[in-house]
């Protein structure tokens, strides 16, 4: 094993308490998962980070829980017809690429700042991504609330896919043909996040959505798959550095495989806006947690004066909107799965009582 300084081994002291949080984290963040298609990471990185797991730790080890409950995933999905398992593996390989750029990004940055300078990049990631995608995805989803007949396949989607440039792919499941060389930048980028931060997702199911022209629900599925193949290659070379914390992976892991089954459920009774208001939620909030930890990073590197008292109500205050994110998305997810299901039970018992009454 190499490991990268001698920060790379900082791992945390687990008590009941923090079991327990870790199992429901891992629990909400599968929920969120097999809802909305990202890995989860934009839950579990930060509340990892919130439990003083260092960036690069916490990163390894979302990637290294990652593949075997994205499997989970993207199995149950698929046997709900969501799944393009040819689209998943075409950008699973190029995020691959991806992932191996972004851990030499990382490792560099943990060797020249430390673990302080690591935390900030990773933070300041979050935030910018969080805010960005997190602004459009709501936007979308207000506006296809408003017209449930609005499709993701814009202008510049039928532009992009009018362009003939070998090798052109057809994805069966998603009837969609397309130019390789438009997957390709999607998956790389895919990749590097998923480093960086150990959110692939981000950038993964709003490119198939905008840029390929994939429906949100099966968007979300096949990016299962890709987080199944990029979590595999990434933890390999995560575990080479001596940064994966096999203990957390086990505890998140076990509430994750509970929570992605219920989510990946949770689909086939909502509506897709429902699917695009969730991710926006809970990106938002989340990007507000990392944006009022960011100055306990920047003291930490000198570069800015805080007390102690500062940095005690800061970590608290993020750690605090860390949980209302946990919490504002189960209550979404859940609701919005109970309220569809009451809906079509009170559907299915009107249906026979005419029958009845003829008989």
């Amino acid at each position: 094993m190499h490991t990268i300084g001698t920060e790379a081994l900082n791992f945390i002291d687990l008590n009941l308490l923090t079991i327990l949080f870790l199992f429901g984290l891992g629990f909400i963040g599968g929920l969120v998962s097999g809802f909305i298609g990202s890995g989860g990471a934009f839950v579990l990185t930060p509340g990892m980070m919130s439990l003083g797991v260092p960036a690069t730790v916490a990163v390894a080890t979302n990637m290294c829980h990652k593949f075997p409950k994205a499997l989970v995933g993207a199995i149950k999905r698929h046997k709900y017809g969501q799944v393009d398992i040819k689209m998943g593996l075409i950008l699973g390989v190029s995020a691959e690429v991806g992932v191996q750029l972004g851990i030499q990004i990382q490792t560099w940055i943990l060797g020249r700042w430390g673990q302080a300078g690591s935390n900030l990049y990773v933070s300041l990631a979050f935030l910018s991504v969080l805010l960005v995608v997190g602004s459009l995805v709501m936007r979308d989803a207000i506006k296809s609330a408003r017209d449930e007949s609005n499709a993701a396949n814009s202008g510049l989607v039928r532009r992009l896919q009018a362009i003939e440039l070998w090798p052109m792919i057809h994805f069966k499941t998603a009837n969609i043909r397309i130019s390789l060389w438009i997957t390709v930048p999607i998956g790389l980028a895919t990749g590097v996040l998923a480093a960086t931060i150990a959110v692939g997702g981000f950038i993964g199911v709003p490119g198939m959505m905008y840029l390929i022209g994939v429906a949100s629900i099966m968007a979300t599925a096949t990016e299962l798959v890709i987080a199944f193949v990029m979590g595999l290659g990434g933890t390999l070379i995560w575990a080479y550095y001596g940064m994966v914390d096999i203990r957390l992976v086990l505890i998140i892991l076990g509430g994750s495989l509970l929570g992605v089954q219920l989510g990946a459920i949770g689909t086939t009774y909502v509506k897709e806006y429902m699917i695009k208001v969730v991710m926006g939620v809970i990106m938002l909030i989340v990007a507000l947690s990392r944006g009022i930890a960011l100055p306990t990073y920047l003291h930490q590197l000198d570069l800015m004066s805080l007390s102690d008292g500062w940095v005690k109500v800061l970590n608290g205050v993020s750690f605090v909107l860390m949980c209302l994110a946990l919490l504002v998305g189960a209550l979404i997810i859940l609701g919005s799965m109970f309220k569809a299901r009451r809906a079509m039970m009170a559907q299915a018992m009107a249906i026979p009582e005419p029958e009845m009454a003829q008989g």
